[in-house]
């Protein structure tokens, strides 16, 4: 009996989405044949029906994906600041995806007989270019987040009973309720959380969704080497203060590393550092290594270890490369201060507190559309309503560095710089301190840990106090000038069977490891505190 009703429920689900892209591809036949039949009639001047974005998810999915996925992207998830709605006097007006006039307006009330009151949003819409396209919204203040949809044109009201204090109130009156546009639509939405749902599945399907991912934000091209695609390395021709650049393409760790190249314009998007110690013996040094509980932390590794685990137990298809130090840099490395500093750390947590602060240095600079310091905001409120343990170790802390407070969380913090006649992008911009320490001690992401060795064994010379390494990204270390630029000094089976001989030893990856700009640069004091990132580019100016 069961089986019988969800039968009759499938068939049911079936035949109604059978009618519905069967008057979808009928309403698009009228259209085209009255603009065939009547003399002077320009169909696409009226208000159609049904607009293609709305029609083509009816379609048969052979005919309506492939034009989906040229339409919409996996940044098009991501919510567009629309503007902040405030008094009635100071309405605020904009373009949506769907409705080409939008205003609106906040109307303060105390219907709820609280000491502060509460607030009505009016938001007007109209112009809808299509019968059957909707918008959505997110709306956000520094203590909460909700979201609406709007299907008809006409005054939509959005109720907020209470502020949640004083604080509230005030920033509301005085800056406005935030709106965020979702650009692509409901469909387009859901589509974009298709394309962004792949990046994280450790599957070939999730390779190649990263793989284009970075093909069309980045520009990035994986050009496919000769095998063996694993190299037969000769420990003995490895250094302390060897880098090792890593990209991974799959997986949950692939999907994070995709992101961070596109807003960083890194083609790496992990990294480790090579030692040896005084008998001889090569080990590993990265901050991220999985411990037993799980927890991402600073570790050293025995050589072999690390390299039997990227062989033969990293899933996420990793792709390294081997940057050997210039010799005359290699001359100058100090291994025991080396040593000291890398025993210093061991066990002590990723970097978290700061990662994304050497991204963001600039005001709009660094922010790939449809991303800016609002939608920054507005994912961290979202992220602290959820996760308020993860939000705190992730910014709030270092947020709170920078203002010189203490323990403000991150709604206090968006209200405590707006009294002091700042805004929250230019507390974003402001460079992080290698001497900060935080609750759990110093932080340092992959890339930071190993500057802060070079540091420490004299590669930065007489500049080192000058520079910030947590302000470096993936792609601001290897372009340093510090690695080999004599390709007849590198080891006999570097890029070993490769028809294309790169200037540092890719050991292991399928594609060729790609690092534009690599060894270019010389150090310089303050370097990288400045910086835009925008890609495709990812153009910088002298000296930022």
């Amino acid at each position: 009996m069961r089986s019988r009703v969800d039968s009759s429920e499938n068939g049911f689900r079936c035949n109604f989405l059978s009618f519905h892209r069967a008057m979808a591809k009928l309403a698009w036949l009228l259209l085209l044949l009255i603009s065939l039949t009547v003399p002077g009639l320009q169909v696409w001047a009226l208000k159609p029906p049904f607009h293609v974005r709305d029609v083509l998810p009816l379609l048969p999915r052979q005919v309506s994906w492939p034009i989906l996925n040229r339409l919409n992207s996996a940044v098009d998830i991501l919510p567009v600041f629309v503007g902040a709605a405030s008094s009635p006097d100071n309405v605020l007006d904009w373009k949506g995806a769907c409705f080409y006039k939008n205003t609106a307006w906040m109307v303060f009330h105390n219907k709820s007989l609280t000491e502060y009151g509460g607030g009505t949003l009016h938001l007007k819409v109209s112009d809808a270019h299509s019968w059957t396209c909707m918008d959505l919204y997110i709306f956000a203040t520094p203590y909460r987040v909700t979201w609406d949809y709007y299907f008809l044109a006409r005054e939509h009201t959005l109720e907020i009973k209470a502020w949640e204090g004083k604080a509230e109130y005030e920033y509301v009156k005085n800056h406005g309720l935030s709106i965020f546009l979702l650009q692509a639509g409901m469909l387009g939405t859901l589509q974009a959380l298709w394309e962004v749902f792949p990046l994280f599945t450790n599957t070939g399907w999730g390779e190649n969704s990263n793989i284009n991912f970075l093909e069309k934000h980045m520009g990035a091209s994986f050009e496919v080497r000769p095998q063996p695609w694993v190299t037969n390395v000769s420990t003995d021709d490895i250094h302390s203060g060897d880098f090792l650049a890593i990209s991974k393409i799959r997986g949950r760790w692939g999907a994070f590393e995709s992101l961070e190249k596109w807003v960083s314009g890194a083609y790496a998007g992990h990294t480790a550092v090579c030692l040896r110690d005084s008998n001889g013996k090569l080990w590993v040094g990265e901050s991220g290594h999985e411990n037993e509980k799980g927890e991402d932390v600073i570790a050293l590794m025995p050589w072999e270890e690390w390299w039997d685990f990227e062989l033969n137990k990293d899933d996420s298809n990793p792709h390294i490369a081997l940057l050997p130090l210039h010799p005359d840099l290699r001359a100058r490395f100090n291994e025991s201060a080396a040593w000291e500093y890398a025993l210093s750390m061991i066990g002590k947590p990723y970097g978290y507190h700061n990662m994304i602060f050497s991204w963001i240095d600039t005001l709009n600079g660094n922010y790939p559309p449809p991303l800016d310091a609002n939608v920054v905001a507005c994912v961290m409120t979202i992220w602290n309503q959820i996760q308020p343990e993860y939000a705190a170790n992730m910014w709030n802390e270092a947020l709170n560095k920078r203002l010189g407070t203490k323990g403000l969380d991150l709604p206090e913090v968006l209200v405590e710089v707006e009294k002091r006649g700042s805004s929250f992008d230019e507390l974003l911009t402001i460079p992080e301190q290698d001497d900060w320490v935080y609750t759990d001690g110093k932080s340092t992401s992959c890339i930071a840990f190993i500057l802060e060795m070079y540091k420490e064994a004299g590669l930065f010379g007489p500049i080192a106090s000058s520079v910030q390494v947590t302000e470096f990204t993936i792609k601001d270390a290897y372009i340093l000038n510090f690695f080999e630029n004599n390709s007849s000094r590198l080891p006999k089976w570097c890029n070993d069977g490769d028809t294309v001989k790169l200037p540092y030893c890719q050991i292991k990856g399928k594609y060729r490891v790609e690092l534009p700009g690599y060894n270019s640069m010389e150090p310089y004091s303050h370097m990288n505190e400045r910086c835009p990132s925008l890609p495709p580019k990812y153009s910088r100016p002298k000296n930022c």
